[in-house]
């Protein structure tokens, strides 16, 4: 086979180095930064036995910065991966192939551990006595989820080109096509089912339909239809931003910021249509519009339809959402076991189960600042409520019967009951005047999903809940319909 390709095989030297595990505190992401470019040192060692082919004050000072592993510093260092390839390429007679992989990890990392400004500059340095302005570069490839601008990295190179998770480009490679998967798990004597693709499938790469490789690939070897993707960097990121965004003032209040507003519309209905920039680069311009983007880039949500200003962005799969299960109590500030102790009285119908950890929950896992509307403990439940996507459609302020209920939590299949459920708020002074005020709010709130027939288009078996707020303090009734 003679291709424009195939002449181009093993033609040129290449240098391949992996970030993806620059991970942890300022020393351990140098160390291993250090560690691959000592590899790829190794790797070459042959170019350096002639002492005509290197500048040796300029090795010795080089090697002397990464022999030093554990002393948190790249600053010596700035010039290993352009000197590698001047060497390379007087050695070989042909320019250098450069493939860096998750290069933005130790960025990210910094960001996440609070020594971004110990690192980045000389990190940066490093990349672009690389990349810029390099006569010993053929071409460099460079894979990563945030596009690092602010060192001016990537500025003035020579006609780069960025594809994002949105192009057509090279989409079919961003993971496996579904004749792919075909083959793959026949070989290994399993089927693409219908639940494969519920957990495994669901991203849009540039409108071409892509499953999770690494996923893909551990159920291949295990035979086990579990979560197996989370990306650990891109997860601390996501929770950092998430709670930056909290922390803006127009987050304070009784009133919503667009992001939680967004947030809160995605978690019920796993969709939501927004704005975003998938190459803004959140830890330097921390906004919802980068934060968007970074949801996208690192997987947790793929773009269903792209539109003239905005994205409707959804929840790829089974995998990706119960990763959203932490995200989102991350970001709410809760307990998980707790939680997960609350979700199994809904599942097995236990409501004291579910009271008695709710209960716990709201003193052991809130602030009694967050708690000051009806509205407060609505966000809240829903959050909780959503992670339940995988059994069940959650529903919220949407019309039923005669009036709108609060939250309806409609079961997927028989084995589990579907469930209404109505908040009432009392103000302190109010409660602490006439505690009883909880129960009664509560048989107000039964009588209200009955008369108002909430449950009309719900079949199977029902059960209403009513719950009453005053603060950290709550009252429930729980009746099966």
């Amino acid at each position: 086979m003679d291709t424009e390709y195939i002449r181009e095989m093993n033609q040129y030297p290449t240098i391949f180095l992996s970030f993806a595990d620059a991970k942890g505190s300022q020393m351990r992401i140098v160390k291993c930064i250090k560690e691959q470019l000592l590899t790829a040192y190794r790797c070459n060692a042959h170019l350096l036995k002639d002492p005509d082919m290197f500048d040796k004050p300029k090795f010795d000072l080089i090697m002397k910065g990464l022999s030093s592993l554990d002393d948190g510093s790249l600053e010596t260092i700035d010039q290993a991966i352009a000197y590698l390839m001047e060497k390379c390429h007087q050695y070989y007679g042909k320019k250098v192939m450069l493939i860096i992989d998750e290069y933005d990890t130790p960025f990210i990392e910094a960001h996440v551990g609070n020594v971004y400004s110990e690192i980045h500059s000389a990190l940066a340095g490093l990349l672009s006595s690389a990349l810029k302005d390099n006569p010993n570069l053929q071409n460099a490839m460079l894979t990563g989820i945030q596009r690092v601008a602010k060192e001016n990295i990537f500025s003035g190179l020579n006609n780069p080109e960025v594809r994002t998770v949105s192009d057509k480009a090279y989409s079919q490679h961003f993971g496996f096509v579904k004749k792919e998967v075909d083959i793959l798990l026949k070989y290994y004597g399993l089927e693409c089912s219908d639940e494969v693709k519920a957990m495994y499938d669901g991203y849009n790469i540039g409108g071409t339909e892509i499953y999770n490789p690494w996923s893909i690939l551990n159920y291949a070897k295990n035979h086990k239809l579990i979560p197996y993707w989370v990306n650990v960097s891109s997860n601390q990121l996501i929770k950092k931003a998430m709670e930056e965004i909290r922390k803006k003032p127009e987050t304070h209040g009784e009133h919503k910021s667009g992001f939680e507003t967004k947030y809160e519309e995605l978690i019920e209905k796993k969709q939501v249509e927004t704005v975003m920039d998938l190459q803004k680069c959140f830890y330097e311009e921390s906004d919802a519009v980068s934060l968007w983007g970074l949801f996208v880039n690192a997987g947790y949500l793929t773009i269903k339809q792209e539109k003239s200003s905005t994205y409707l962005l959804e929840i790829p799969n089974n995998e990706v959402a119960e990763e959203f299960q932490r995200l989102t109590l991350n970001y709410l500030n809760k307990d998980y076991d707790i939680f997960t102790m609350m979700m199994r009285g809904l599942y097995d119908k236990e409501p004291n189960v579910f009271i008695e950890n709710y209960r716990d929950f709201l003193l052991n896992s809130t602030s009694y600042h967050d708690l000051i509307s009806e509205n407060s403990y609505h966000t809240l439940l829903l959050g909780m409520c959503a992670c339940l996507y995988a059994d069940y459609e959650v529903k919220s302020n949407q019309e039923a019967g005669k009036g709108r209920y609060d939250i309806v939590l409609q079961s997927k299949t028989s084995k589990f009951p579907s469930y209404i459920i109505e908040l009432k708020y009392l103000k302190k002074e109010e409660y602490d005047k006439h505690p009883k005020l909880l129960k009664e709010k509560c048989e107000e709130a039964l009588r209200q999903i009955e008369m108002n027939r909430y449950d009309i288009t719900l079949s199977g078996q029902i059960i209403h809940i009513a719950l009453t707020h005053s603060g950290k303090d709550v009252e429930m009734l729980w009746k099966e319909a």
